[in-house]
């Protein structure tokens, strides 16, 4: 039956045949969505006026109003009819006898009605008091009766929403929160509200709500789908039910998912995920943008009086090469080329998530627009902004969600498409799968300081659950995955193996020490057997933590902790018997040897500077990945400060450290003297690298005490002051048991900054000790970094000045 034959029969036989013209368009088959709302509405639009002119008659300055959803030509079978009987206050008793013959008939019918009578003047000033009237009234459509009355309203309503938005664009956003609050997250909850939660059809209003308001608008790309797709499944869930409900129960989902002609009901719930992920993200950015404006309109009259009514320049702030800040948000610096820096979206992700800002919509449509492919492997900087960036905290969160909205998280990481929206179905889990593993990650920071290569526990906590994409043990079908992933991360084939291990084993310990025999030396063993070395078990351990703290409050306790760390412990002892001592330290090279023996003959430094070349765009993973930055080679006659003046030259040319050793070298027989060897590598933080021979002067300059470094520094922090950025975990420094005969070691894990290498080594001299050799390295924000020490006599230091000098030196590092 066409449109209008359902029309005729609700114009020709009255409520009753209203009724069964409306049966008969919701059981037809052939129409459904959008086709589907509007033809109810059109249905019940003809039905309305024809109701409205049997009961008018002569009547003059009235008319019949269509608000919300129903004005917006979005009826779906069980929806409210949301109407307004508008009037000029001529002859409020005949509008009164209309009111009554209109909603009568829709009681009669069981159709839930909200409605009002009111006169123009009422309405807005009802609109003035109540936001919620007010939201409904930006969508008002004229039914019947005095097409000027309405049109006049319609025009009055928007000129005062667009006049108040300043004043009513806030409180808008407080109701949002606070029902967000109340509802939950729309793209993770298990029996969602389509239309309250977050992410639901009350925020898709809301944004079309600040969108009339001139104000600012939402991101368009996507967001009309995702509204169309939820009330799609809005309608299904009210025709299974035959209720009017928005509330998506588990019993009914496969029902729901059946009439929509999908799969199962995991499949309609990351459709539904999808759309509120959409949404949410148009939300965040539009709320954003609004706060933006009226901020920006509050200081403006007072910069023009204070500038004499110039034009105000946005600030910008560098934070990494091609990255900048502008008004609290991360943009693309001008002269940045997302065509030829494929390392660009990590760049500029690491450093807002360091910033703890939010990622320009700009700036990630641009890099996904024109950002090349990463090769295969990935360069070694592409690698360490992703472990930056996991390593950010909670603002990795955010950042992530941005990347991921304009699909550059699975063009880089193709695998994440099969977790991306996953739902999982299971009481103990808050999160689907995708945001269960960011948050392992954000959780996993925490234990940065815990382990001994930060970078592989971030990595693992990324990947543990990448199988649940797959049929199968999601722990067995991931461990494939890690390896791949892993690999062309750029990871060396010694660091594949042990992510692979800990996704393969990432519930082993929580599971054995829950349900096994932990006096039973036979689990002790097979433990260890699994997972091979003391390193892989320290990692193990914190990925269990985080894992469990990541899945929900349920999943985890102290009674859990204690026994995994009880396993853990026992493990650990039947490791130990297995542990090698560590191989020999290198020969010296003959770069290294020259520059020695040109150290002794000048009494000064000498330094190589050596840019690192690109390695073939297939090559295969290693045991030696390409290195990340240049490489610096730093000869000098031993004198105290070494380590400080070196590293404080470094951090006043913003250069980052990423790896360094220093050692004595070992000079040819014939060569009196004794020089110390620095072998660095180094990154600018942006722009380009100093030249040789400025640093060189410099360092000169700084071991002999005339160039300040310690001011220079500070002036320079002074001059940017620190952002609010990441609250990392505090820095740990611990005295490594038996780790040396010779020496005592100093193992130091903190948040890299610039500077931090500077201040270690001067609490190292200040404390009075000598440093016989230093490994230092940054991975991602984590500096790792192990000082060998002696007291002047070159013995171990005792137990008790060891411990002395790491807390104080833990205590400098923390002020």
């Amino acid at each position: 039956m066409t449109s209008t034959n359902v029309r005729k029969d609700a114009e020709d036989s009255g409520p009753s045949g209203y009724a069964a013209a409306r049966l008969r368009l919701l059981q037809e088959g052939a129409r459904s969505g959008p086709p589907r709302r509007s033809a109810l509405a059109e249905l019940t639009d003809d039905w309305l006026a024809g109701l409205f002119t049997a009961g008018a008659g002569h009547l003059r300055g009235v008319s019949l109003i269509a608000v919300g959803g129903y004005g917006r030509g979005e009826l779906s079978p069980r929806s409210d009819l949301d109407l307004v009987l508008l009037h000029d206050g001529g002859d409020p008793g005949a509008v009164a006898a209309l009111a009554d013959r209109i909603w009568y008939p829709v009681w009669d019918l069981g159709l839930a009605l909200d409605h009002s009578v009111r006169t123009p003047a009422e309405a807005r000033k009802t609109a003035a008091e109540d936001l919620k009237v007010q939201l409904g009234l930006l969508d008002a459509r004229h039914i019947a009766g005095d097409l000027g009355l309405t049109a006049g309203l319609r025009t009055a309503v928007l000129a005062d929403w667009r006049n108040q938005a300043p004043k009513r664009l806030p409180e808008l956003q407080e109701l949002c929160a606070e029902r967000a609050e109340r509802q939950g997250e729309l793209q993770y909850l298990l029996e969602p509200d389509l239309k309250e939660a977050r992410g639901g059809l009350r925020d898709a209003t809301a944004l079309r709500a600040v969108a009339a308001s001139w104000l600012a608008d939402a991101p368009r790309e996507g967001l009309d789908d995702a509204r169309r797709r939820l009330l799609d499944v809005r309608d299904a869930l009210h025709l299974t039910t035959g209720r009017a409900t928005d509330r998506l129960a588990l019993q009914e989902q496969d029902q729901v998912a059946a009439e929509l002609g999908l799969l199962d009901a995991d499949t309609l719930l990351r459709q539904v995920y999808e759309a509120a992920r959409v949404i949410s993200y148009a939300s965040d950015v539009t709320w954003r943008e609004v706060g933006r404006v009226l901020k920006s309109r509050a200081v403006r009259p007072r910069l023009r009086a204070m500038l004499g009514g110039g034009k105000q320049v946005a600030e910008r702030s560098p934070l990494a090469e091609g990255v900048v800040e502008q008004d609290g948000e991360v943009v693309l610096a001008r002269a940045a080329r997302p065509d030829r820096d494929p390392v660009l979206p990590l760049r500029a992700a690491a450093a807002a998530a360091q910033a703890g800002l939010p990622l320009s919509l700009h700036a990630v449509r641009r890099m996904a627009a024109g950002v090349r492919p990463l090769p295969t492997p990935w360069p070694a900087e592409a690698r360490e902004q992703l472990v930056t960036l996991l390593g950010s905290g909670r603002p990795t969160v955010d950042v992530w969600e941005a990347l991921e909205a304009e699909g550059l998280i699975t063009r880089m990481l193709p695998d994440w498409e099969r977790v991306r929206c996953r739902p999982q179905r299971n009481a103990v889990h808050i999160w689907t799968v995708d945001r269960h593993l960011i948050e392992t990650a954000v959780r996993a920071s925490e234990f940065t300081r815990r382990v001994h290569r930060p970078d592989l526990l971030l990595v693992a906590a990324l990947l543990h659950d990448i199988g649940k994409g797959w049929p199968g043990d999601h722990s067995v079908a991931g461990e494939i995955i890690a390896k791949d992933v892993a690999a062309r991360i750029g990871f060396d084939r010694d660091d594949v193996a042990v992510l692979s291990t800990l996704v393969r084993h990432h519930l082993l310990l929580v599971d054995t020490a829950t349900r096994r025999d932990l006096e039973d030396p036979a689990t002790v063993r097979s433990v260890a057997e699994a997972v091979g070395s003391q390193g892989t078990l320290e990692l193990l351990h914190a990925l269990t933590e985080a894992d469990a703290l990541a899945t929900g409050p349920a999943a985890w306790s102290s009674w859990r902790g204690s026994l995994v760390a009880d396993l853990v412990k026992r493990v650990a002892a039947v490791l130990a018997g297995d542990d090698l001592d560590r191989p020999e330290a290198a020969a010296p090279t003959a770069e290294q040897e020259r520059l020695a023996i040109e150290a002794v003959a000048t009494g000064g430094p000498v330094l190589s500077l050596r840019a690192q070349t690109e390695p073939p765009v297939d090559a295969q993973p290693s045991d030696d990945p390409e290195p990340l930055g240049v490489e610096l080679v730093i000869a000098v006659p031993d004198q105290p400060g070494v380590l400080p003046a070196v590293a404080g030259v470094l951090a006043v040319h913003r250069l980052t450290v990423r790896t360094a050793e220093l050692s004595a070298q070992d000079l040819p027989d014939g060569v009196e003297g004794s020089v110390l060897l620095l072998n660095w590598r180094v990154a600018a933080q942006y722009g380009s690298l100093p030249q040789a021979a400025r640093l060189r002067a410099d360092l000169v300059r700084a071991l002999d005490g005339s160039l300040d470094v310690a001011g220079r520094l500070a002036e320079r922090d002074a001059a940017y002051p620190r952002r609010r950025g990441v609250l990392a975990p505090p820095a740990r420094v611990t005295v490594a048991p038996a780790a040396s005969r010779h020496a005592t070691v100093i193992e130091v894990r903190a948040q890299d900054a610039p500077g931090l290498l500077f201040r270690i080594g001067r609490a190292l001299e200040d404390a009075g000790v000598r440093m016989r050799s230093a490994h230092v390295s940054t991975l991602g924000a984590n500096a790792v970094d192990a000082f060998y020490v002696t007291d002047g006599k070159g013995a171990p230091l005792g137990a008790g000045e060891a411990a002395s000098v790491a807390r104080k030196l833990e205590e400098t590092l923390r002020g």
